[in-house]
C-alpha cells in the first residue's frame, strides 16, 4: 500500500504540489493525469525519493521514504520520462549492472532477467548496444530496469513515449500483466491508454487533486451535471435548428447526420448543470416533430480531463476546444524506425 499525506513541494514562492492526500491499494493500476506543470512528475519524484518534499509524508508498504529510504526504495521500480539507460552498454550488460546496484543475488538472477525481457519484448535484442536501438526499444529497456529486483511498486512516467502503435498495444498488455503482481502508477497524456489499463484515475491540476475514481465512475458523476443529450427527430436539420432558436436554454447544437429516413440526429447541450430534456420535448411537441430518441451522453475521459483542468467553457457540451487535440495525441507521433 502507498500512503501520501499532506504532500507539499515549494520552489521559492511557487507551490508545485499542495497538500496532496491519497492512498493506493496493493495491486491497483493507477492513472495519474494532469496538464503540463500540474505537479505529476514532482509527485512521482518525491514518491521515489528522488527529491524531498517541503512537508508531508510518503510511505511504501509502511516504510517512510525519508526515514527509511533504503528499505523503501527497494520496494519501488521507476521509469522516468527519459529512460535511464547507458548507450554504450549491451542490453544484458546493462540489466546485470542494474541488478548489481539493486543488490540482486546471483542465484536466480538469470532466470529473473530472462522473464523480464520476455515480458517487455526485448529478449531478441539482448546482445545489442543500447545506443543502436530505436527510441521505442530503449523505452522498453528502461521499463525492464524498473522491474529488476521484483519491486512491489512500479512507477512509470509517460511509458509509451516513442513507441509505435503496435508497441503501444504491447505496452498496454505489459502494464495490465504487471498489475497482477505489482502496484502500478503511470502518468500519461494519452486518454485511451489510461482508460484501457487503469483501475482508477487521479487527475491533478495546479498542484491539487481535483478528481479521482474509476473512469466509469467519473464519467457517470460528471455526465449527470453536463446536460449533454443525443436526440433523433423526424424533421429536417433546417426545421430543427429553426425550432430550437426559441429555446435559449439549449446553448449548443451539433448535427450528427441522418441514420433513418426523414430524420436528423443531434447533439444538444445547455448551460453547465442544466437539465434540457424538458426543453427538448416541449420544442419538438410545439412544432409537431416526432421525438424518436433521446439519451444522456456519457463524457469521455478526455472531456472530463478538459472540464477539470482547462478553459473548457462548454467543452463537455461539445464546443471546440483547441487543446483537446494535444491532450489525446497518440504516442505514435514519435514513431521510430525498426531496429
Amino acid at each position: 500500500m502507498i500512503e501520501v499525506k499532506n504532500l507539499t513541494k515549494q520552489y521559492g514562492h511557487h507551490t508545485a504540489i499542495n497538500e496532496l492526500n491519497f492512498t493506493i491499494n496493493d495491486g491497483e493500476v493507477i492513472g495519474f493525469l494532469g496538464p503540463n506543470g500540474a505537479g505529476k512528475t514532482t509527485t512521482m519524484n518525491i514518491m521515489t525519493g528522488f527529491i524531498a518534499a517541503t512537508r508531508g509524508d510518503v510511505s511504501i508498504n509502511g516504510l517512510d521514504i525519508i526515514a527509511q529510504p533504503e528499505k523503501a526504495k527497494k520496494q519501488i521500480g521507476y521509469l522516468p520520462d527519459t529512460p535511464p539507460v547507458y548507450g554504450d552498454m549491451k542490453v544484458d550488460e546493462y540489466l546485470n549492472f542494474v541488478a548489481d546496484i539493486k543488490g540482486v543475488k546471483r542465484a536466480g538472477r538469470k532466470a529473473m532477467l530472462t522473464n523480464i525481457k520476455q515480458q517487455v519484448h526485448i529478449d531478441d535484442v539482448s546482445r545489442r548496444l543500447i545506443k543502436n536501438l530505436s527510441r521505442g526499444y530503449r523505452q522498453r529497456v528502461g521499463l525492464a530496469q524498473a522491474m529488476v529486483g521484483n519491486p512491489s511498486v512500479i512507477i512509470m512516467d509517460e511509458p509509451t513515449i516513442g513507441l509505435d502503435p503496435k508497441q503501444i498495444i504491447e505496452m498496454r498488455e505489459v502494464v495490465k500483466n504487471l498489475g497482477k503482481k505489482h502496484t502500478v502508477i503511470l502518468s500519461s497524456h494519452i486518454m485511451q491508454e489510461v482508460s484501457a489499463v487503469c483501475d482508477r484515475v487521479m487527475i491533478i491540476n495546479k498542484g491539487r487533486i481535483v478528481a479521482q475514481g474509476t473512469p466509469e465512475g467519473l464519467s457517470a458523476e460528471m455526465t449527470a451535471t453536463a446536460g449533454k443529450m443525443q436526440v433523433r427527430v423526424k424533421a429536417s436539420a433546417t426545421q430543427v435548428q429553426e425550432a430550437l432558436k426559441e429555446f435559449t436554454v439549449i446553448r449548443h447544437i451539433e448535427m450528427l447526420g441522418s441514420r433513418e429516413t426523414d430524420t436528423i440526429d443531434l447533439e444538444l447541450a445547455g448551460n453547465e448543470g442544466a437539465d434540457i430534456r424538458e426543453a427538448i420535448f416541449r420544442c419538438m411537441a410545439k412544432n409537431n416533430y416526432p421525438l424518436l430518441h433521446m439519451k444522456s451522453m456519457d463524457l469521455s475521459l478526455e472531456e472530463i480531463f478538459l472540464r477539470l483542468t482547462g478553459d473548457i467553457r462548454g467543452a463537455a457540451a461539445g464546443y471546440d476546444v483547441p487543446e483537446a487535440e494535444a491532450v489525446t495525441q497518440e504516442g505514435a507521433d514519435a514513431i521510430d524506425s525498426d531496429i
